[in-house]
């Protein structure tokens, strides 16, 4: 799942688990930058937003580097960030029903108030805010990926089922008009999603996303990476700044990424992805610079997601404006990438949408499903015995 429990500590503390990560401009307003961050996985429609919690949005400008040096993004020093707060939900008097209101703070200090779950959009000096329960976008054959793990063999189906079919999540959404961000409007930037501890002097990083299945996939298996065969990394690999990586660090991750990134690209009996002397993958500085990378440029597209980063690794200029809608198949593209290299036939994983698929117009998600399923009994309903797998 694109970054649904991502390492132990998202397991344990759910409103903390970012489950995805969305940059795309607006289809209905030209000239304005969607960011969307979805937490808590497999909600209830009635779930709301940890008070304990500020869930951010950073963005910085780019460049893409492609003379000298392996191709790489160049990150700006400029950053802006938009935080999320929430105050504890409010008992409204004679009712069941519990209300909660939020704050963004954007750059400059500015903040606008929000009501939590309210349909009709916040506006404010160049904002447009949506928080609240929402249908997950994402989609995925979480068994193939699963099965390819274990048996180390490309196991995607042609016909297979969503197995977040139906199921909730928290939404914040936030259109920002480009202008506000200075002098990243009209170029490449990144986008980072965060959550962090609210308050305080030092709040501490509870987790991040750039990619999607960076961590889910890319980094999760341990059987490859003989240097760091016993370590969950990914608690560690969340905690990291994603703009400034710690040096203690980078070296577990580099051995995770090159291991097994060379696995995948093993998986169809070819090599697409040849290392370089020092075992060194191709793609692991690009994707350990473990951003979104949007051209704020070019027209919203619906499958857009690493096309700027295959277009970079093979020398040619992006046409897209990259980033990630919410009906792109990240997974069959993430794996084509992966194991057929920058132009291999494409893989598909069988799920091809999600439960509803997204719209175009603000806020892009569909409203939650009032009676999702169990997803743990989903899970053991569907995974094979361990004997048979």
């Amino acid at each position: 799942m694109a970054d649904h429990f991502s390492g132990p500590r998202a397991i344990t503390d759910p409103a903390s688990d970012i489950c995805d990560v969305y940059a795309f401009p607006s289809p209905e307003r030209p000239g304005n930058l969607v960011l969307v961050l979805d937490v808590l996985p497999a909600s209830a429609p009635t779930a709301l937003f940890s008070d304990a919690i500020t869930h951010r949005f950073r963005v910085r400008p780019v460049t893409s580097v492609t003379e000298g040096a392996a191709p790489a993004f160049h990150v700006g020093e400029d950053e802006y960030v938009f935080d999320f707060t929430f105050d504890a939900p409010q008992q409204l008097d004679g009712t069941g029903t519990r209300v909660q209101t939020g704050t963004c703070r954007a750059p400059g200090g500015r903040t606008v108030a929000f009501q939590v779950g309210n349909e009709v959009p916040t506006e404010g000096e160049g904002l447009r805010i949506f928080a609240g329960s929402r249908l997950d976008p994402f989609f995925i054959d979480f068994l193939g990926v699963i099965a390819t793990d274990m048996t180390g063999k490309l196991s995607l189906r042609p016909e297979a089922d969503n197995v977040l079919a139906d199921l909730n999540c928290l939404s914040i959404v936030l259109e920002v008009d480009a202008a506000v961000l200075g002098p990243a409007a009209g170029s490449l930037v990144a986008v980072v999603g965060e959550t962090l501890t609210a308050g305080g002097a030092r709040p501490l990083r509870l987790e991040r996303m750039g990619r999607p299945e960076i961590k889910n996939v890319v980094l999760s298996s341990r059987k490859y990476d003989t240097v760091n065969r016993d370590l969950e990394i990914r608690d560690l690999y969340n905690e990291e700044d994603t703009f400034g990586i710690r040096p203690d660090y980078e070296g577990a991750y580099r051995a995770r990424f090159n291991a097994n990134l060379a696995w995948f690209d093993g998986l169809d009996g070819k090599t697409d992805w040849p290392l370089d002397e020092q075992g060194a993958h191709p793609l692991t500085d690009l994707l350990l610079a473990d951003f979104l990378v949007v051209d704020l440029a070019k027209p919203f597209c619906e499958d857009g997601c690493f096309e700027i980063e295959t277009a970079l690794a093979a020398g040619r200029p992006h046409t897209t404006c990259g980033g990630r809608s919410l009906n792109d198949d990240i997974v069959d593209t993430l794996y084509t990438l992966l194991v057929g290299g920058v132009d291999g036939e494409r893989l598909s994983d069988g799920v091809d949408r999600a439960t509803k698929p997204a719209t175009h117009t603000f806020p892009y998600l569909n409203a939650p499903n009032p009676t999702p399923p169990d997803l743990g009994a989903r899970l053991a309903a569907l995974m094979p015995p361990q004997e048979a797998a």
